[in-house]
């Protein structure tokens, strides 16, 4: 029998992608996945290391799958992934419970690394590097540097007949999920240094994908029944920047529109500073590209921004929405924030706070800031005491809830296109263009009859905090 082996992809999106070439990997050299830990001989994790929850829950995680070893098949637990790819041997000695912390650069061998584990031997933990240091500084020279391991770049394989359609493109990726949505990774890396941030030093700097390499395995998802992909990255509104063509990104929107059985197209995490006229005009106005925009704003203060290494202000923000949305006037807008961040005083949560009720944003999150190793943030002065930080989330998030409730009610009466993900008691559950997947609500069909992936005209009856309650319409 083949080696069994369970997958759990803990945070983002891009995560997810990562965790789908991991499977093909394994499965291209004979290993079967499976859906029950208690199944498995390999529980694999792929971790998160952004912030201080993140990581609690990928070791939380970790813990939990090492019970397996005692009450189930499991003969090792291994970490991958961002957590284990920035603390590598401290991971290691910190957690013994985990048989093997591996970074990016085991993942072409990832299959040999688990057939060793198996058979005994003890793999050597991996070392951290910052990662930056991997590629060119010049972005312009980085298309060509071949032997730099970035997860999601892998390009298209000579995958076994069995893993891939009859006919059609062939990529080095296995759906873990099934559902008419999925994410489809564009670029990796960050070559912004904010003093928050420590992704950069652990996924390296900004390098794109190709735009064929992109449409190719879009179209691969199309023929798996996607009829949606969302495009992710550190930091989207950069995309292009190292591969010398001009648009690189409304070019990419362009030929995506293109891909029979592709309907949705949403590009997420950009950049204020980086939205130009012409990509503002691509979202709003490129067939099939849905009118949404997920804006890192982070905060609204200018004074706030300059510590962070990040600029704008409120009226230059209100400007950019006041843009978008005279473009697209049912547009959906998401954003982030961090409160706490040393040097802030209570009048720059002020601005904040009456920047957040002018925005009307649809969906947000609010982050409590805390110190993360190797960053500029943790050495600044003006460190804020953590109860008041709290204090600070607390008003932010709760006005975040009421304002992002209230676009929600402005939306009665409004024609929406739904896609249907899933059914319930009430009805087909699915998201209007709006709404991004799993954190910015839900609308539910009241009186559909409509199959998982199928679109469908409604009008939007009621709403129940960010979520809406809709009508099908002819």
């Amino acid at each position: 029998m083949n080696t069994s082996v369970h997958l759990i992809s803990l945070g983002c999106a891009r995560n997810d992608v990562d965790s789908e070439e991991l499977a093909a990997r394994l499965d291209q050299d004979g290993f079967c996945l499976v859906d029950d830990p208690d199944a498995a001989e390999v529980i694999m994790v792929n971790t998160c290391g952004f912030i201080e929850q993140a990581k609690k829950d990928s070791i939380d995680t970790l813990l939990a799958a090492s019970d397996h070893k005692s009450s189930g098949r499991a003969k090792a637990v291994v970490a991958v992934g961002c957590m284990a790819e920035r603390y590598g041997t401290e991971l290691a000695e910190a957690l013994p419970e985990a048989d093997a912390v591996l970074g990016f650069d085991a993942y072409p061998k990832i299959a040999g690394k688990l057939k060793s584990l198996l058979d005994g031997n003890r793999l050597g933990s991996h070392t951290p590097v910052d990662r930056r240091t991997l590629l060119p500084a010049a972005p312009n020279a980085r298309q060509d540097l071949v032997s730099a391991i970035v997860p999601g770049h892998s390009g298209i394989a000579n995958l076994p007949t069995g893993l891939a359609p009859a006919s059609g493109p062939r990529v080095l990726r296995r759906r873990l999920h099934t559902g008419p949505f999925a994410p489809l990774k564009i670029a990796s890396g960050c070559d912004r240094r904010c003093a928050f941030c420590a992704i950069p030093s652990f996924r390296g700097s900004y390098l794109s994908r190709p735009i064929d390499e992109i449409v190719t395995e879009a179209r691969w998802l199309a023929s798996q029944g996607v009829r949606e992909v969302m495009l992710v990255s550190e930091n989207t509104s950069s995309y292009g920047k190292d591969l010398g063509i001009r648009h690189p990104l409304p070019t990419l929107l362009e030929r995506l529109s293109g891909i029979e059985g592709l309907e949705w197209i949403r590009v997420s995490y950009v950049q204020p500073a980086e939205i130009t006229p012409d990509m503002l005009t691509a979202i709003t106005s490129t067939e099939k590209v849905v009118p949404y925009f997920d804006i890192s704003f982070q905060h609204a203060s200018q004074r706030v921004l300059r510590r962070m290494r990040r600029f704008g202000d409120p009226e230059s923000f209100i400007k950019l929405l006041g843009g978008i949305r005279e473009a697209a006037p049912n547009a959906g807008v998401r954003s982030n924030f961090i409160v706490g961040f040393p040097g802030e005083e209570p009048e720059d949560v002020e601005i904040l706070a009456d920047f957040i009720c002018n925005a009307a944003f649809d969906a947000a999150g609010v982050f409590a800031y805390s110190d993360e190793e190797h960053t500029e943030g943790a050495s600044l002065d003006g460190h804020v005491e953590v109860e008041e930080i709290a204090q600070r989330h607390a008003r932010i998030a709760q006005l975040i809830d009421e304002v992002c409730d209230q676009r929600a009610a402005e939306r009665v009466g409004e024609r929406v296109t739904v896609l249907a993900e899933s059914l319930d008691d009430q009805g087909v559950v699915g998201r209007a263009a709006h709404q991004g997947p799993e954190v910015d609500g839900t609308t539910t069909l009241l009186n559909s009859t409509a199959a998982v992936g199928q679109f469908v005209d409604a009008l939007v009856v009621d709403s129940i905090g960010v979520d809406l309650l809709a009508r099908t319409v002819d």
